[in-house]
Parts: structure tokens; sequence; C-alpha cells
């Protein structure tokens, strides 16, 4: 079906604040017509979406599909699959992999695999370091979609700890700047105040969001936003977990923010109470703390404090993660559902469609300056997903297509179903089933 016309009927259209049934005309991979009456031309595929929903395609701005190197765990063939099952059509992938994505050759490298894997669309973050700044003042437009900075809470060369490192980087970077923010002395000194606790070693993963406490994701947010602010520096702050580093951002439009921040779909769903069921599956960092920081965080999307929100999407296998406390890697694979999870708010009342599809793709576009992606526009390219809010979908270790082959939802039964992917003009998902060979596209930025 690529490069021919395919016009999707009666769906309810969710986009730019509202909800219209229209019909959609897709040409050459682009969407040609919106209107509520389409003149159906011959030889023109048509999808009847019967009222069901269709939404921009959701980008992510936060996932680890650990190519190259990590491949064990995942890999961007697996993971991207998983994202189109999901309605994820764009994603931007962390720089964390073996050997870390530190300078333009290793971009450039990771853009060539993309090129035969990828389901969907893809860009890359380059990885910041005490010592790579000539790196990130020569990236242009396009060869990143933006400079990732660990502010502590990582390992090797990808951690940022050097104040005058930091001061460059904030006052030269000619993009934005993405931070993991959690400060490592002070969950140094938590961990060791935890260790004397348990002399035996068998320290409970109910410690994890003591150890890695809100003071320490507070002190590095605080630091990352003062560096903004005093360096004029566009600044999007990954993964918030606390109701305190809340007071940090203003809920002004995105046309005014120079300074953005992200919720993941975890944090918004699981608190500490979940800890004794989940154990070392929900192990992440930053950690999932408290019930009323989760709900802080659901007001702070519905305020428009918080801007975006993403996955964080980190698998590891089973094994790995079964390793007792504090030896068990952090993240979880979340791409396949996060979508279904958003659906479920909606039946909930926590959130809108609307404001669904405006943290997952309009803010994404806007803040990373995406160009011709993130809405339902002519002209744009036909990144869609459409779901049927009537069916439900349960997740079983038979439909996962993670390399890693579990998930924290296993048994759960989502009140919602996907039902189809569009990419780039192509229906490349279809009730349960791939059809397409890897066709993703760079993305490119204004």
């Amino acid at each position: 079906m690529k490069n021919h016309s395919i016009a999707i009927i009666n769906a309810n259209i969710v986009n730019e604040g509202s909800i219209r049934q229209e019909d959609i005309l897709i040409s050459n991979g682009r969407i040609k017509k919106i209107t509520p009456h389409l003149k159906l031309e011959d030889g023109t595929k048509v999808i009847d979406a019967n009222g069901q929903y269709l939404l921009p395609g959701l980008i992510d701005d936060q996932v680890h599909f650990r190519e190259p190197g990590l491949t064990h765990k995942g890999g961007i063939l697996s993971e991207s699959a998983a994202a189109i099952a999901g309605g994820v059509t764009s994603f931007m992938d962390m720089p964390n992999v073996n050997p870390p994505t530190l300078n333009r050759e290793l971009l450039s490298e990771k853009y060539a695999i993309a090129k035969d894997k990828a389901y969907a669309n893809y860009a890359f973050y380059l990885g910041a370091s005490n010592n790579n700044l000539e790196e990130i003042k020569r990236l242009e437009k396009n060869d990143a979609c933006g400079v990732k900075v660990f502010m502590g809470a990582s390992t090797g060369n990808l951690l940022v700890d050097d104040d005058d490192a930091l001061e460059s980087i904030f006052s030269e970077c000619p993009m934005l700047i993405a931070t993991h923010c959690e400060d490592s002395p002070t969950i140094n000194r938590n961990l060791a105040e935890v260790r004397k606790k348990y002399p035996d070693g068998k320290i409970p993963v109910s410690e994890h969001p003591n150890i890695r406490s809100v003071e320490s994701c507070y002190k590095s947010s605080s630091k990352a936003v003062d560096l903004a602010r005093r360096h004029n520096s566009k600044l999007h702050v990954l993964h918030l977990t606390t109701e305190k580093e809340l007071s940090l951002f203003e809920p002004l439009s995105k046309e005014e923010k120079r300074i953005t921040a992200e919720v993941c779909v975890h944090h918004l769903y699981y608190d500490d109470s979940y800890y004794e069921t989940m154990g070392s599956k929900i192990v992440c960092n930053p950690a999932v703390k408290t019930s009323r920081d989760r709900s802080s965080l659901m007001q702070a999307l519905n305020n428009n404090v918080i801007d975006v929100i993403a996955t964080d999407h980190a698998p590891h296998t089973i094994d790995e993660k079964e390793k007792p406390y504090p030896d068990c890697p952090s993240g979880l694979p979340l791409i396949q559902h996060s979508l279904l999870l958003l659906l479920d708010f909606y039946r909930e009342g926590q959130l809108t469609l609307e404001t669904i599809v405006d943290k997952t793709s309009h803010s994404l576009a806007r803040i990373y300056g995406i160009k011709d992606r993130g809405f339902i526009r002519e002209d744009y390219w036909a990144d869609l997903v459409l779901v049927d809010l009537n069916k439900n979908t349960t997740v079983t270790k038979d439909n996962l297509l993670y390399e890693c082959a579990w998930s924290p939802f296993e048994g759960k039964t989502f009140n919602s179903l996907i039902n189809m992917t569009i990419i780039n003009g192509e229906l490349v998902y279809n009730h349960g089933k791939i059809l397409t060979q890897p066709s993703g596209k760079k993305i490119e930025f204004e």
C-alpha cells in the first residue's frame, strides 16, 4: 500500500484541542485532504473507522532501544515493532548504549542501523560528558534531536558531574538539552545509611525511593533549571517523579516556554504501595514514589505545568531484573502499552483525549521543532493511530513484541484496543499484526 491513496472515513479525529468526525485522504505518505465528506476516487483503499478515534501517532522522546552493544535486552527492530503495536510512530533514543553515543560519528552509525531496522520514525540524542563540549558545539539541527545530560545517577563517561562542564554545556549547546536529574552524592549518602539498617545486605526493594529520594531529585532538577535560566538554554527535564519539583515549572504556553518538563506513564500509574507486589520489576530511576506524588503529577499534566508524557522504555532481561536489590538494573519495558494505559486514564476521567494527544504528540512537535509531524494537518506526514474504545486488550506473554519478553502489565486487561497504526502514509500495523518491513524515516527538525 506504500505510495497509494488511503481514505479513512467516519473517524472521530482528536487533534488540536477538538474532536470532529471527518474523513482523511492520504497520498504519497502525507495527508492530502481533511473534510467531513470525502469524495473517493477509484483505486483508493478505504478504511471505515465506524466512529473509532483517530489520533496523531505518539512521539516518544525517551526510549532505550539498547542498540548497539546491549541487544540481548532489546534492539531497534524488536522495540520499534512493539512501538508501532502501541501506536507510537516516532521515537527518540538515548545515548547510554555500548559504546556510548558521545560523538557525531557514533550518531551516524546509529542512524545507519535504524535505516534498516526501525519500523517507526527515529531520532537520536548525543550524550554529554565532562569533556565532549566540542562535539556538542558542532551539532547541526538534523544531527540529533537533542543533547542528553545525565546530571548525576549515571556511570562512566555519560555522567556529567563537573560544574565547569555543566556551565559550558548550558551556555554553548546549540540545541535542546534533555536532563536526567538525580544528585549522585545524595543517593550515595542515602544508600550508605540504608546499608547500616540492613547489615546482612538484604535491602528490601521498598527502600529504593528512600535511596533515590525526593531531595536527590529536587537538588539536581533545581540546578538544571537555574543553569537554563542563567544561560537562556532550551531545557527539557525528563521523567519528573515528585510533587516538590513541580514548583520549578510554570503553566505557560509552549510558545513561551524554554524550560519544559516530562512525566512517564509508569510514574502516573504506580506508587510505592506497588513495591510489595511488583518488587524489582518496577525499580526505575528516578524511583516510583508516593501516591501523593503520583496524583500531583497527574494534576500538573492537566494544569500544563508538565508538557510531555513519555515512557523511558528500558528493557532488561527477566534474569537481570530478578537479581536481589540493589543489584537489579533499573528500567522497565512500556512502549507497547503506554497509549492503552493513557486511554484507561481517560475512561477513569483523569485525562481527556485532547490532553493525551497534546502531551504525546503536539507538545513534542513544538518543543523539539519536529518538521511536519505531531499533528493531523494537510500536507503533514500521515502518522496516525486508530483506537477502539469499545474493545479490550489483555496483556500476555504471547502478544508481547519486546526482545526481553516480559511486561509489568502481564495479565492486565486494558479497556481499549490499538486497531491500526499508519506511518508515513503506510498501514504498518492492523488488528494485532505487523504488515510491513521496517520503513521508518529519520525525523527532521525545523
